[in-house]
């Protein structure tokens, strides 16, 4: 069974702000800003939109960048580097 990997507003917003910079380390996305408020969290990502993003929308944006990429990746991989892959984890 999959669990949430945040509980509440806070851990959201942490987890959109790592899923960020996977995707900024993978190339996915050139920068973002976090801007971070006593009572919310606010995300933009300037070569994509001018507006905010909420942290709910900035971790499902992210997570769509991040699983695509990999999924490209994997299919590109041939059998016998996914099963090396595999094996070195």
């Amino acid at each position: 069974m999959n669990h949430a990997e945040f509980t509440d507003e806070i851990t959201l917003a942490a987890r959109a702000e790592k899923l960020g910079e996977v995707a900024l380390m993978m190339g996915l996305v050139r920068s973002f800003v976090v801007r971070h408020f006593p009572d919310s969290w606010e995300f933009y990502i300037p070569d994509e939109t001018a507006q905010q993003l909420t942290p709910e929308e900035a971790y499902l944006h992210f997570k769509q960048l991040v699983d695509r990429s990999e999924r490209k990746i994997d299919r590109d991989l041939t059998p016998q580097q996914s099963f090396e892959q595999l094996n070195a984890t």
